[in-house]
């Protein structure tokens, strides 16, 4: 699969997840540079969001965004926020911006989330920008990967799908 950036063409690593399948295993390190695993958990609905860097206007609104959707969703509902930023860039970011809705995980060390469910840019060593929605039952059930990197995720579609799951 191929994304852009600024209209230049690059090509995703990895397996595509897509709806329907299970959701891969995966860790990944949080703020405080714990492993955390997505089996973690298990029985809550889970969104994962995807971007390159903390550090650009576009992947700070997506955080912004969805750490005011998580205040308003329920209990069961997590929200996964994940690049390859290192996790001390991560903690300085939500502690700056009074991110605390959402659980911010870094992929920096071995990339397992970008290469299991083919968002890894391996000529940038970045994730490339999406949001998945799996299921209490491990099932994928809602994937955005944004054409271009530069543009926001649909944020109604995903919070539509997260909405559906609730009923």
């Amino acid at each position: 699969m191929e994304i852009t950036m600024h209209g230049h063409r690059f090509t995703l690593d990895g397996e595509i997840i897509q709806t329907g399948k299970q959701a891969p295993e995966f860790t990944a390190v949080d703020a405080d540079q714990k492993p955390i695993k997505l089996s973690d958990y298990k029985g809550k609905i889970i969104v994962i969001s995807s971007f390159p860097s903390i550090d650009t206007s576009v992947c700070s609104a997506q955080m912004h965004h969805f750490n005011q959707m998580a205040a308003q969703l329920d209990k069961d509902v997590v929200i996964l926020a994940i690049s390859c930023d290192l996790p001390f860039a991560l903690k300085r970011y939500c502690a700056a911006e009074g991110i605390n809705q959402v659980v911010t995980l870094s992929d920096y060390k071995d990339v397992e989330f970008g290469t299991r469910y083919g968002f890894l840019i391996p000529a940038l060593r970045l994730l490339t920008r999406g949001v998945i929605l799996i299921g209490k039952d491990n099932e994928v059930k809602y994937v955005e990967y944004v054409p271009e990197i530069t543009q926001e995720p649909n944020y109604e579609k995903a919070l539509e799908a997260i909405k559906k799951l609730k009923v």
